[in-house]
C-alpha cells in the first residue's frame, strides 16, 4: 500500500494506493488527461476503501465524467460575462470574487470550476493582481470581497497577508470573506502564520467547504478550532451529492456535527451543469424534499439555505419547497410533518392601528 505522506496526482498513484483496481484505472485515463486529479494525505487517510466511500467518491475519477449532456456547460453559472478583469467577477452589485489563484489541494470531480482549475493554471500575475485590486478601489459599491478561486488559502502567508492588506485600506469594503477547502482537506496549512496574515480590521469571515461528516478526521477538527478560537466566524458550504450525503441521515450527521465544530451551515447547493457531473446531481425535487424532512426534526442552526446558481450567470436564488400557500380565505400552511394548517385572513391581513395624534 502506498505512503500516504504525500498528495496523490496521478491514475498509477490511485492505483497503488488501492483506490482503483487495474480495470478502472485504464478507464479513467481519458479523464485524467481533461481534468485535474488531486487526493491529500488528510483525505487519504479517512477514506474507507468501501464501494460506496463518500470520499472516494469526491475526489477518485470515474469514467462517467466523460459523459457530457447538452444543457452542460464549461461555465455554467456564467463567470465570464461577468469579469471586467483577470482575477474579478462582478456579479451582484455590492460584492466581488477575488480568484487570485486557480490551484486548489483537491480537485472535485463534481466542480463547477473543472474547466478553470488545476495545473498550469496558478497564480494571477503581479500586474493582473494590481488591475484587480485597483477595480475594487474604484468601485465604492463593493462592499464585501470574496476571496476564492482555485482555493486562496494555499497561497503563502505573506502573499495572503499582502492581499487581505490591500482590502483592508480600501475604504468602502466593509467584510472579506474566504471560500476554502483547506481546513478539511489539508489542515497542515492552517497555520500560526497563515491564521496572524488573516487579522486585520475588516472582518474576515471564512466558508468552510465541506460535504460529508467523514471528512472532518482529527485533524481537520483542529484546524477549525483554531480558525474559531482565532475569532473568525465560520460557515460552511455543501454540495447535494448523489451517492454521497442525498440522505436525510447524511446530511443531520454533517450539519450536527459542523455547528458542534462552531461551523453554521450556510449553502446547499444544487449541483451546477458542469461537463461530466451528471451522475452526481439529484432532481431538485429530491433535494427539496431533504430540505423539508430536515426542518423541524433538526436544529435550525443546522440549516442551510439551498440554493441554485441559474445557469448563464443570473444569480443564486433559494430553491426550498415552500410552506406557504395563498388561497381566497387567506393562507395555508403545511408544517414540517406535511400536515396543512389555515392561517386566516384576519391574522394574515390585519391592518396595524393608526397611529395617536400626539
Amino acid at each position: 500500500m502506498r505512503n500516504r505522506s504525500r498528495t496523490i496526482r496521478t491514475v498509477p498513484g490511485l492505483a497503488e494506493a488501492g483506490l482503483l483496481n487495474a480495470q478502472k484505472a485504464a478507464e479513467v485515463e481519458a479523464v485524467a488527461h481533461r481534468y485535474a486529479i488531486s487526493v491529500t494525505p488528510a483525505m487519504q487517510e479517512l477514506i474507507s476503501h468501501r464501494p460506496d466511500d463518500p470520499i472516494a467518491a469526491q475526489f477518485v475519477p470515474s469514467v462517467l465524467e466523460l459523459a457530457a449532456t447538452p444543457e452542460e456547460s464549461p461555465d455554467p453559472i456564467g463567470d465570464a460575462r461577468f469579469t471586467p478583469v483577470p482575477g474579478i467577477t462582478h456579479r451582484y452589485r455590492d460584492r466581488v470574487l477575488l480568484k487570485p489563484l486557480h490551484l486548489c489541494p483537491v480537485y472535485c470531480r463534481f466542480c463547477f470550476r473543472r474547466e478553470m482549475v488545476g495545473p498550469g493554471q496558478g497564480l494571477l500575475g503581479e500586474s493582473e493582481l494590481a488591475a484587480a485590486l485597483d477595480y475594487i478601489r474604484s468601485h465604492p459599491e463593493i462592499w464585501e470581497v470574496i476571496l476564492t478561486g482555485g482555493d486562496p488559502l494555499m497561497l503563502s502567508a505573506r502573499r495572503l497577508e499582502r492581499i487581505v492588506g490591500e482590502l483592508d485600506r480600501i475604504p468602502h469594503v466593509g467584510v472579506v470573506r474566504i471560500h476554502t477547502r483547506v481546513p478539511v482537506v489539508a489542515p497542515e496549512l492552517v497555520t500560526a502564520d497563515l491564521r496572524q496574515a488573516l487579522r486585520t480590521d475588516t472582518p474576515v469571515w471564512i466558508v468552510v467547504h465541506c460535504n460529508h461528516r467523514q471528512e472532518l478526521g482529527p485533524k481537520a477538527r483542529g484546524a477549525l478550532a483554531d480558525l474559531a478560537d482565532g475569532g473568525f466566524p465560520l460557515l460552511s458550504q455543501t454540495v447535494l451529492l448523489k451517492g454521497v450525503n442525498d440522505s436525510v441521515e447524511a446530511l443531520e450527521e454533517l450539519f450536527r456535527e459542523l455547528v458542534r465544530l462552531r461551523v453554521k451551515p450556510y449553502y446547499l447547493h444544487q449541483g451546477d451543469l458542469a461537463p461530466g457531473t451528471g451522475h452526481f446531481r439529484t432532481s431538485v425535487a429530491a433535494g427539496q424534499e431533504l430540505v423539508r424532512r430536515l426542518r423541524g426534526p433538526v436544529s435550525g442552526l443546522c440549516q442551510p439555505t439551498y440554493v441554485l446558481d441559474i445557469p448563464g450567470g443570473h444569480g443564486k436564488v433559494p430553491i426550498a419547497a415552500g410552506y406557504l400557500e395563498r388561497d381566497e380565505l387567506g393562507y395555508l400552511v403545511i408544517d414540517p410533518q406535511g400536515v396543512v394548517h389555515r392561517y386566516g385572513p384576519a391574522a394574515a391581513e390585519a391592518d396595524f392601528p393608526p397611529a395617536a395624534q400626539a
